[in-house]
């Protein structure tokens, strides 16, 4: 996995910087949907993303997100997200990242998360730890919800439906330390590994959002699930991450909460 791990080393630093160097000079945004954004700097990223990894490993499926997932048949699949935070880079918020992942046969096995505007390279290759700048992480020792900060985020295309997680926003925001909506998947989950905060869920990702850092979590000590409790679908998207231990107390709210939605 040495060499895997240094073409994504490559891809997201240079796919970083460029994207920031050009932060504040976007040139097209659209729409993919109605809050769904797109700009020409997400697409420039996965191309220089796609022509790295694609040059070392032609033999490798890919999705990413902008080019949707590769007609090559393989064990292995690279999880690509551009430019995870669009929203917020269309802005010069300075909250996104790149995210590169690795599954094998099913399983992650290497994940690579790179914040361009703080240097911060987070990542997570299977059995060997999480590491930030070359120094291992871990998850926080918080065990209460009640001393938690937690983070989360809204689908784009859910408002007005019962998928919007506000409720559950709301929820457990009353009763733990607070609840930050920072606007990138990837880092948010990056954040659960590096024990700068205790827990993360979210519905309707892609795979792209949360292949990388689900791994980072899990190899810093986290726990990573759905919103049931079971083993995560990358391709379904619905994801509780946490230090593991307020796990439990997390899903349980988030049960308790679907539950009445359900009556």
């Amino acid at each position: 996995m040495k060499q895997e791990r240094t073409v994504a080393f490559r891809a997201a630093l240079e796919a970083g910087g460029l994207i920031k160097e050009r932060m504040g000079q976007i040139a097209s945004i659209d729409y993919k949907s109605a809050f769904n954004l797109v700009t020409d700097v997400d697409k420039a990223s996965e191309e220089l993303i796609l022509s790295i990894i694609g040059g070392a490993f032609p033999d490798d499926a890919i999705l990413a997100e902008e080019s949707g997932a590769s007609k090559t048949k393989s064990k292995r699949r690279w999880l690509i997200d551009p430019l995870d935070g669009t929203t917020n880079y269309a802005h010069s918020y300075p909250f996104f990242c790149v995210s590169i992942g690795l599954e094998e046969e099913g399983e992650m096995a290497l994940g690579v998360v790179y914040d361009p505007i703080r240097d911060e390279l987070f990542y997570a290759t299977k059995g060997e730890g999480a590491f930030l700048n070359d120094e291992k992480i871990k998850v926080s020792t918080v065990d209460s919800l009640s001393n938690s900060l937690l983070v989360t985020g809204f689908p784009p295309d859910s408002r007005g439906t019962s998928l919007n997680n506000m409720v559950e926003f709301t929820t457990l925001t009353n009763l733990s330390h607070g609840v930050r909506r920072d606007g990138s998947a990837a880092l948010d989950l990056s954040y659960v590994a590096a024990g700068r905060t205790d827990g993360f869920w979210e519905k309707r990702l892609a795979a792209w959002d949360v292949g990388a850092g689900s791994l980072i979590v899990e190899e810093a000590g986290g726990r990573v699930t759905d919103l049931e409790g079971n083993k995560l679908d990358v391709d379904k998207g619905f994801i509780l991450a946490t230090n593991g231990l307020v796990h439990d107390q997390v899903l349980k709210v988030l049960l308790e909460v679907q539950a009445k939605a359900a009556t």
